[in-house]
């Protein structure tokens, strides 16, 4: 299938969104304005920013996670610490790739709820209700890729 054999690229879109991606990209290199298909388009572009601000808040919610279990689900961390270690550099290195100013500032806005939804999922997993109501890492702690808590530096 290509766009001649489709009347315009609203109903591309609705047919193959890759093939329609392809042929918006054409039309914006060949600077053909006025055939792009604009209220697609702004939608596509919504939902990929979108996309990526839930992909860093994913990586930093995993950090707090591992970070949690580490300092905290002592019955486990003999056999997981090393795990849940190199689990907080592969995040670390993931979110820091897709970092931008942007994304910075959303995540220091919403460092409360991430925690809170981290927090939530490890006291369900450890069944342990002993981690901090409020976050005990800063932003900078947790993305910078040195840092680690206090237990591990002991370790």
């Amino acid at each position: 299938m290509n766009i001649s054999t489709v009347h315009n690229l609203k109903e591309l879109y609705e047919i193959d969104d890759y093939l329609w991606i392809r042929e918006t990209l054409k039309l914006l290199r060949e600077k053909r304005f006025n055939e792009l298909d604009l209220e697609n388009l702004i939608e596509e572009l919504d939902d990929l920013g979108s996309e990526k601000k839930h992909k860093i808040e994913s990586l930093l919610e995993q950090i707090i996670r591992h970070l949690l279990m580490i300092e905290y689900w002592h019955n486990e961390n003999e056999i997981n610490y090393r795990n849940w270690c190199a689990e907080v550099i592969g995040f670390r290195t993931q979110i820091n790739r897709r970092m931008t100013t942007n994304f910075y500032n959303y995540l220091e806005e919403n460092l409360s709820i991430i925690y809170k939804k981290a927090r939530k999922y490890v006291s369900v997993k450890s069944g342990l209700d002993t981690f901090p109501q409020e976050c005990p890492y800063t932003i900078q702690q947790l993305l910078d890729e040195d840092w680690f808590c206090e237990k591990i530096n002991q370790m």
